[in-house]
């Protein structure tokens, strides 16, 4: 089969198309034909071989996968499952690690994944859709939802939104009627997610963080006032304190991640006197996925998709991703 594959970690110059064995499927396992996947952003880390993860080698990335049931495993029993079912797998392995990351990935034609993991698509969502949805939105559904409990009317600061995972944040808060403040340092990139719904806009490049929000909403007090009801921060690092700053009292930064940095210095005092909340939000279960793809079946949400581009571009694609020209998903198509 035709497949996206690394044979050594370094740039995107390593990535190429090229024949590569068919997947064997185990007892419990189903083969996929891949209909569509997608790229986050760890897919350049891997390549890089930057996170520390152990990768198999020769290497297919991306973690999404979006396709159709082609067979079984030996003495695999399918259960609902029948052949040709359009199905959109957690790409998370019990034993084997996730998707793209420490087993094979999705840019290829086809895919072994166990059956256990299978979610159904439902109609009226398509491949690119559902490809677009599981790292991404999943995650961004828990942290946003099963974890930080987003409520209409409060105001929730999303730093470094111009991500995958900060898009479809902005998205699913602006969904129960929160009031969305994005932070990024590209202009065009604010321009785009003003126009996907957010209320403000924080340039980074132009403006500190933490004065924008207290010019803006006022400086927290103690008995309440001023600052953001809720920080989403995956991005660690120096933001950490920042983030603290901004919030009011009573709020919560809700953490999923630490590109920059995952041991920041803090300042415990603004803990206490504002009596914040730190919430953690690891990644998302199944019905974190299942929720978003019923989103948008019913119209509720339409994932912000970049560009829909053949396997032969996802090397392009990929260093377009670590280049930051990017907002939105890049959903590649078999």
């Amino acid at each position: 089969m035709r497949a996206v594959v690394f044979h050594r970690h370094g740039g995107t110059e390593e990535l190429s198309v090229e024949e590569f064995p068919e997947p064997e499927a185990r007892a419990g396992d189903a083969i996929l034909e891949v209909g569509a996947t997608s790229i986050n952003g760890f897919d350049p880390m891997i390549v890089a071989g930057s996170t520390g993860l152990k990768t198999p080698l020769p290497m297919v990335p991306c973690g999404d996968i979006a396709g159709r049931i082609v067979s079984f495993g030996p003495e695999t029993d399918p259960g609902p499952w029948k052949i040709g079912d359009r199905v959109c797998p957690h790409p998370f392995v019990v034993g084997e690690g996730m998707t793209g990351e420490t087993r094979l990935g999705a840019a290829c034609e086809r895919v072994r994944i166990p059956v256990a993991t299978l979610l159904p698509i439902p109609d009226g969502v398509s491949d690119a859709q559902a490809a677009s949805l599981p790292i991404a939105y999943g995650t961004a559904h828990r942290l946003m939802q099963t974890r930080g409990r987003i409520q209409a009317g409060e105001k929730v600061l999303v730093l470094g939104a111009t991500g995958g995972v900060g898009v479809a944040c902005l998205q699913l808060g602006k969904r129960v009627g929160a009031e969305l403040i994005v932070a990024g340092s590209a202009e065009w990139k604010l321009e785009r997610l003003l126009a996907l719904g957010a209320d403000h806009a924080i340039d980074t490049s132009k403006e500190e963080v933490v004065a924008a929000v207290h010019e803006r909403f006022g400086k927290p007090h103690m008995l309440g006032g001023g600052g953001v009801d809720v920080v989403v921060n995956f991005i660690g690092g120096e933001s950490w304190v920042a983030g603290l700053r901004c919030l009011g009292s009573h709020g919560r930064m809700i953490t999923c991640g630490a590109t920059a940095g995952y041991q920041p210095p803090t300042d415990i005092r603004f803990i206490w006197t504002y009596e914040q909340t730190i919430l953690g939000s690891n990644g998302w279960l199944p019905a974190d996925q299942s929720a978003v793809l019923e989103m948008v079946a019913s119209g509720e949400l339409a994932p912000e998709i970049h560009a829909v581009r053949p396997l032969g571009e996802t090397a392009a694609s990929i260093q377009e991703l670590a280049d930051r020209k990017v907002v939105g998903k890049f959903v590649i198509t078999p």
